[in-house]
C-alpha cells in the first residue's frame, strides 16, 4: 500500500491499495455482491459497495444488526423497555474509517459525545487518570510518565531500556518477525517496571483486546500502543453515543443502504456457501430453503462463525487451500461477560462515566449508562435508580453469568463502597466468546480480506488490515473491523475498474522504527 497524502492539518495518513485511487466513479450495470454479516465490518463494505452502484445484500443471523456493537431491548418488571448489548465501546477519535462511514447518517457526529475522563481504579492504589494528555507523541508518552504517580522519574533508572524500544519503534513487518512468537507478558516482564506501574499504565491496557497478556503475542501488544498512544495525533479521548447502538447507528444506516437500492435481512442464520452452478459462476448462499446468488461474497463474521460456515463448503478446501488452513486455526479468544444492573440509588456523583479496573479477579471496566444513554437516564430520573454496567474482557470459562455479574459486583463495592448498600433493581448478565485471539506465532497464519478463492473476501477485526503480502494498517477494536471492511469493498470495486474508498491511517510506523 502506497502513501498518497494527509487530511488537513497533516495528521493521518491516506492510505490507497494497489492500483491507486484512479478509476470510474460506478460500477457498470448488474454487479452484485453478497455480505454475511451486519456488523461493523459487513455494514461499512455495503455502504460503500452500495454507493458505487453495487447490487448489495447484507445477510445477517441476528434479530439485530451490530454485531459486538448491536443492541436490543428488554422489558424490565416495571413494564419499562431498556436498552442492553454486549458492552461499552469507546470511539476513539483516531477511528478515521469507521467514523468515515457514521457521517453517512450523520455528517457533524452529533450521535457521540465526549466521555470525560479515563480513570483506572485499584483496589492497592490511588485511581490512575488518564484524561488530557497532550494529543501529540511522544509529548504524551513524557507527559504520562511525568504525572503519573505510579511511575516516578526514578523508577525509569531500573527500567530496561532496550526491552521498551520495541514499544517505540513499531513497524508493521519487523515488529511482528521479531515479537509475534513472544507473549505480552513476558514483553512486559522483560520492562523491570514497578509493580503498580505495570499492574495500573501497562496491564489495564492489554486487558482491554479481550485476551490474557500471557496468552497474547507481544507484537499485537506494541502495535495496539502505537496505534492508541505513540502513532496516534488524536491523543487518548474518545466518545459514546447518548443513545442505544440500535436507534443511533444500525437503523439509520441500515435505512441508508436501502435508499441506494441495498436490502438487509436480519434474523436470517446462512447454512451454506458455495460456488454458484452456470456460465456465470460467482457465490450462493443459503438461508434456510432459500438460495442468494452474486459475484462477490464477503464474509464478515466472527471467529466460531466462520469456521463453522467454511466447516459446512468442504469442496472450498480444494479450491482454497490457504483458507482452509488459515480458519482451521483460527479460534475465539477467552469469554468475556457483560452485567447490566438497574440499582435503588445512585452511587457518588463524583464517580466517572468510564472507568477501567486494575487486577480485580474478574471486573475489568464499569460504565454509568445513566449519565450517558437516554434511555438509561430516563428510568434513572423516574426512580431515583441508577443503571450499572460491569465488564469483564477475559473471564474464567464455565461459570454462569449470574454468578460473574455477582463477583463483579462484589469487587466494584471493594472499589466503590456504596454499591455495596444499593439494592438491586433488575440484572441482565451475559457471557460470549466471539473475539478473536491473538495468540503467540498466530499473526502469519491469520486470514487476510483476500483469500485464494477468486470473488471471495474477509472482514472482522479478527482479519488482518491488509490485502495480503502488503504492510497492515495500524488498526484494531472497531476501526479493524471497519478498515477490512473497507478493504474488501475496494478489492471487489477493482475488480470493475472503479475508484477505491479513501482509506485512512495512523502513522504507519512507530517514533523511532527504521525505515
Amino acid at each position: 500500500m502506497g502513501l498518497m497524502g494527509r487530511l488537513p492539518g497533516g495528521r493521518p495518513v491516506r492510505v490507497d491499495p494497489e492500483g491507486g485511487a484512479g478509476g470510474t466513479s460506478r460500477v457498470p450495470d448488474g454487479v452484485d455482491a453478497l455480505v454475511v454479516g451486519g456488523g461493523i465490518a459487513g455494514i461499512c463494505a455495503a455502504v460503500v459497495l452500495a454507493e458505487r452502484g453495487v447490487r448489495v445484500t447484507v445477510l445477517e443471523a441476528r434479530p439485530t444488526l451490530g454485531g459486538r456493537l448491536s443492541s436490543w431491548p428488554e422489558t424490565l418488571a416495571d413494564g419499562t423497555e431498556q436498552y442492553v448489548d454486549h458492552g461499552f465501546h469507546a470511539f476513539f477519535r483516531q477511528y478515521y474509517n469507521w467514523r468515515s462511514i457514521l457521517r453517512r447518517i450523520d455528517p457533524a457526529l452529533g450521535l457521540l459525545r465526549p466521555v470525560d475522563g479515563y480513570p483506572v481504579l485499584s483496589a492497592d492504589w490511588p485511581t490512575e487518570e488518564f484524561a488530557h494528555l497532550p494529543r501529540t507523541p511522544p509529548l504524551n508518552l513524557l507527559a504520562l510518565l511525568t504525572r503519573s504517580p505510579s511511575l516516578r522519574l526514578r523508577d525509569l533508572r531500573t527500567m530496561d531500556g532496550e526491552a521498551a524500544l520495541p514499544l517505540l519503534a513499531y513497524h508493521p513487518k519487523r515488529t511482528y518477525l521479531d515479537l509475534d512468537r513472544v507473549t505480552a507478558q513476558e514483553l512486559l516482564d522483560s520492562l523491570r517496571l514497578p509493580d503498580r506501574a505495570r499492574a495500573m499504565l501497562f496491564e489495564v491496557f492489554a486487558h482491554s483486546f479481550f485476551n490474557h497478556a500471557h496468552d497474547m503475542s507481544a507484537a499485537e501488544l506494541v502495535a495496539n500502543f502505537h496505534f492508541y498512544l505513540l502513532g496516534n495525533p488524536e491523543g487518548l479521548g474518545f466518545d459514546a453515543p447518548e443513545r442505544d447502538y440500535d436507534s443511533a447507528i444500525w437503523r439509520p444506516l441500515a435505512r441508508y443502504l436501502r435508499r441506494r437500492g441495498g436490502e438487509v435481512s436480519t434474523g436470517v442464520p446462512v447454512t451454506g456457501i458455495g460456488r454458484a452452478a452456470g456460465a456465470g459462476g460467482g457465490w450462493r448462499v443459503t438461508v434456510g430453503g432459500a438460495e442468494h446468488r452474486a459475484q462477490s461474497l464477503l464474509l464478515a463474521v466472527d471467529p466460531p462463525a466462520l469456521r463453522t460456515l467454511l466447516a459446512a463448503a468442504p469442496e472450498l478446501a480444494a479450491e482454497a487451500p490457504r483458507l482452509a488452513g488459515q480458519v482451521a486455526t483460527l479460534e475465539p479468544g477467552p469469554p468475556y461477560a457483560v452485567a447490566r444492573y438497574w440499582l435503588a440509588g445512585d452511587v457518588a456523583p463524583d464517580r466517572a462515566v468510564f472507568s477501567g479496573v486494575s487486577r480485580q479477579p474478574t471486573l475489568d471496566s464499569v460504565t454509568l449508562y445513566h449519565r450517558l444513554e437516554a434511555g438509561a437516564r430516563r428510568w434513572a430520573g423516574e426512580t431515583g435508580g441508577s443503571v450499572l454496567e460491569l465488564h469483564a474482557y477475559a473471564c474464567t470459562p464455565d461459570l454462569p453469568a449470574t454468578e460473574l455479574a455477582e463477583r463483579m459486583r462484589a469487587e466494584l463495592a471493594d472499589l466503590w463502597p456504596e454499591v455495596a448498600r444499593l439494592p438491586v433493581v433488575e440484572l441482565r448478565a451475559r457471557v460470549e466468546r466471539q473475539a478473536p485471539s491473538f495468540r503467540p506465532g498466530g499473526h502469519g497464519d491469520r486470514p487476510t480480506v483476500v483469500t485464494d478463492a477468486v470473488g471471495l473476501f474477509l472482514a472482522g477485526d479478527g482479519i488482518r488490515a491488509g490485502t495480503g503480502g502488503d504492510c497492515d494498517v495500524p488498526s484494531a477494536l472497531m476501526e479493524r473491523a471497519a478498515v477490512t471492511g473497507l478493504l474488501a469493498a475496494n478489492q471487489i470495486l477493482r475488480r470493475y475498474g472503479t475508484a477505491p474508498e479513501p482509506i485512512w491511517s495512523v502513522r504507519p510506523r512507530g517514533l523511532l522504527a527504521r525505515r
